[in-house]
């Protein structure tokens, strides 16, 4: 167990590099920074696979199904939905539903032996530094001229959307982990990898920046970069250590343990931006912490 959480943190800490991977192109669409650091994972779980090709276990026809719909679900379909709502609602709303995440992880994975009593703290803490968190960024979208917003519920249904196939793949990963225990960590990560990767060369093909426009942008090595380092780190690596998470773990805890990618998202913005936070932030990321360790008791 304890190597679980040890793991599920280290994901965390690995995911929340993508909030700042923006910051470190600027003037890349965030559809093309997704599809690179998608395809830069695609092609390191390939380059796995067929090095070690005696090594690795292949997988069934049904397996690479799962994986296919997995990848969907938690990558490239789950991103390609926020993109959508952000277009539609703008950022703050999605923003807040996508936040919920943790939430409905926990309280849809938990354990049948675990009561209500033993989780509630942890989750009440949890939600309260999710609320805190976001309170300031939780205005809804000015009205046009007309006093209508077009796209707005819209964006809110993509959004919506969007926090449902996250979900859905938190938890259906770890069921099926639980249900292959034959399958290595590593094995699955790199099977979701060709997944993952093939699905978004597709998506950049059809809706991304040509490559002739994108290798006479100014910053393209800076953003080829970053692409290959988010990559490897927070897809491939982190794919590896949430896959020893969900196998270690039940998926409520890990649903827990998905807010350190908040806590940490926000140390790195503010090394960068060179300040401290704010006492919101610092008590959110105090009750962020305080959530994770009352969970932590209850599940043991």
């Amino acid at each position: 167990m304890s190597w679980g959480i040890v793991a599920g943190l280290l994901a965390g800490a690995l995911w929340g590099l993508v909030f700042v991977a923006p910051r470190m192109t600027p003037g890349l669409s965030s559809l093309d920074l997704a599809a690179g650091r998608f395809m830069a994972y695609g092609l390191a779980s390939t380059l796995v696979l067929l090095a070690l090709p005696g090594r690795r276990r292949r997988p069934t026809l049904a397996q690479m199904g799962w994986a296919v719909v997995l990848s969907v679900l938690g990558f490239t379909g789950y991103y390609w939905f926020l993109v959508l709502a952000i277009r539609d609602a703008g950022t703050e709303v999605p923003t807040l539903i996508i936040g919920t995440i943790p939430l409905w992880v926990m309280v849809l994975g938990k354990p049948a032996g675990l009561r209500w009593p033993a989780l509630l703290p942890g989750l009440v803490l949890t939600a309260a530094g999710l609320a805190l968190m976001m309170d300031a960024t939780s205005q809804a979208p000015s009205m046009d001229a007309t006093g209508a917003v077009p796209d707005f519920m819209r964006g809110v249904a993509w959004a919506v959307l969007a926090m449902a196939c996250w979900t859905a793949f938190a938890l259906l990963n770890s069921a099926w982990l639980h249900r292959h225990p034959e399958v290595s960590a590593t094995d699955w990560a790199n099977w979701l990898g060709v997944a993952t990767g093939t699905g978004a060369l597709l998506m950049w093909l059809a809706l991304g920046t040509p490559a002739s426009a994108l290798l006479l942008h100014p910053g393209f090595a800076q953003s080829a970069t970053v692409c290959v380092v988010t990559g490897l780190g927070s897809a491939w690596l982190a794919t590896i250590l949430w896959n020893v998470a969900s196998q270690r773990l039940s998926a409520s805890l890990c649903g827990q343990l998905i807010v350190s990618e908040t806590v940490f998202a926000l140390v790195y913005s503010f090394v960068l931006d060179g300040h401290w936070p704010g006492l919101a932030q610092l008590a959110a990321a105090v009750l962020f912490t305080f959530g994770i360790l009352f969970s932590i008791r209850a599940h043991r």
